[in-house]
C-alpha cells in the first residue's frame, strides 16, 4: 500500500496502481454480490497479499477514508451533481481553482 501525494485522495492505494483500497473493499463488502479476496485479485490482476492488505486496512477504519468521502460529497455538491435536475441534464458546474483547492484541503 502507498500514499499518492498529488492525489485528491488521502487513503492508501495498492502499490504500483491507481486502485484505492476503498474501491477493493467495496467489491468485498458488496451487499448484492460480494467478491472473495481471490476473485478481487483475479478481477484486478493483483497479488492476493495486496488485496488482503487493502481489505485489512479498510477494516481498521482509518480516518482518511471517511475524510475522502466527505471531500467527494463536497465536490459533488459544489458541481451541482446533487441537484435533482442533474439527472435530466448531467452537466457539472466548472469549479475555479480556488474552489477545488478549498474542497481538497477540507
Amino acid at each position: 500500500m502507498e500514499m499518492r501525494p498529488r492525489s485528491f485522495y488521502r487513503q492508501l492505494f495498492v502499490k504500483g496502481s491507481r486502485i484505492t483500497a476503498r474501491s477493493l473493499y467495496g467489491w468485498y463488502k458488496n451487499a448484492e454480490n460480494p467478491f472473495t479476496l481471490e476473485q478481487i485479485a483475479s478481477e484486478f490482476n493483483l497479488p492476493l497479499p495486496a488485496v488482503q492488505e487493502a481489505i485489512a486496512y479498510c477494516q481498521a477504519n482509518p480516518p482518511e477514508i471517511e475524510e475522502d468521502q466527505k471531500r467527494e460529497d463536497a465536490l459533488a455538491e459544489a458541481m451541482g451533481m446533487n441537484d435533482p435536475a442533474y439527472k435530466l441534464r448531467p452537466t457539472p458546474k466548472i469549479l475555479s481553482a480556488q474552489e477545488l483547492a478549498r474542497i481538497k484541503r477540507s
